[in-house]
């Protein structure tokens, strides 16, 4: 399997909201349930709040292709996926908007100066395995680089070792664990890796 066949485009391409939203909720729709679920009102409300020059994304058969990946990152206060506790509250309610805030501030990532912030990658689970993830991932280094920032930081579920993996091989490193045991009946997970990757500019 190649990625020959795959073309990479900076930013979501006009129309694709609903393709990476869908993507997007795959990949991390086990982390988001508690907050946005179910499933398609979380796919509704992703779709309804990209920040479409926040992502990276890669199209199979050419420009034209379909949506196959996706690779949000967060950049001078903004990340993939906005809408602020207003607009969670208008989507979900009053009432259960403010339980969702709750949960959603607690999956808050806030870059430090000079740093880019991974917001995931997802990849259609029918394309893996040819090197989508690896092409999404050097991307966003680029981006890094052209942005002058000194690293790239990412934080990753325990629960989830193959994307652990993919990170490792592309040079990042684990910097450190912080166990949430309290939020696993919440959120599905108990451990969070925080790794980064040094930029050469």
């Amino acid at each position: 399997m190649t990625t020959e066949s795959v073309e990479l485009r900076r930013g979501v391409p006009e129309g694709a909201g609903a393709r990476v939203a869908e993507l997007y909720w795959e990949a991390f729709g086990g982390k988001l349930g508690a907050a946005l679920g179910p499933a398609e009102a979380g796919r509704r409300f992703i779709a309804g709040h990209l920040h479409a020059d926040r992502a990276v994304t890669a199209l199979s058969g050419g420009p034209d292709g379909a949506v196959v990946g996706v690779a949000g990152y967060q950049l001078a206060g903004r990340g993939l996926v906005g809408g602020d506790a207003a607009a969670v509250r208008a989507a979900y309610g009053q009432v259960r908007g403010l339980y969702r805030v709750f949960l959603l501030a607690l999956l808050e990532r806030t870059p430090a100066r000079g740093e880019l912030v991974m917001d995931g990658v997802a990849v259609d689970p029918a394309e893996r395995g040819r090197g989508i993830g690896g092409l999404l991932l050097r991307e966003i280094e680029a981006i890094a680089v052209e942005q002058g920032c000194r690293r790239i930081r990412l934080d990753v579920v325990a629960e989830n070792p193959r994307a652990r993996a993919l990170y490792e091989r592309h040079g990042f490193r684990a910097v450190r664990v912080r166990r949430t045991p309290w939020l696993r009946d919440v959120l599905g997970f108990g451990a969070v890796t925080t790794m980064h990757k040094a930029v050469r500019r």
